[in-house]
């Protein structure tokens, strides 16, 4: 039988920057646009349906003038991830 796969990871551009979040610590908002290819604007929707879901947190700063936003997976997010991937192993192993 397969698992349901969860649709919010199911969109390519929100799985790759959680794939990119569970590589590292942290990852600024400019890291995370050259690392999907992805633009500004559906970056910034993508990152806030992640959060609203508490798959990431988002910290909101400047440095200097400039605005800084960066990102981490939570704990939640991790495990989100986790039963995406083992849902996604139930289409492969068939």
């Amino acid at each position: 039988m397969f698992k349901e796969l969860n649709p919010l990871l199911h969109s390519e551009l929100r799985l790759a920057v959680m794939s990119v979040l569970l590589g590292v610590e942290s990852a600024d908002f400019v890291f995370l646009r050259q690392q999907t290819g992805a633009t500004a604007g559906n970056l910034s929707v993508q990152l806030d349906k992640l959060a609203r879901a508490g798959y990431i947190e988002i910290e909101k700063s400047f440095r200097g003038k400039m605005p800084c936003t960066v990102c981490r997976i939570t704990d939640v997010g991790r495990d989100a991830f986790a039963e995406y991937v083992e849902a996604l192993q139930t289409y492969i192993k068939r």
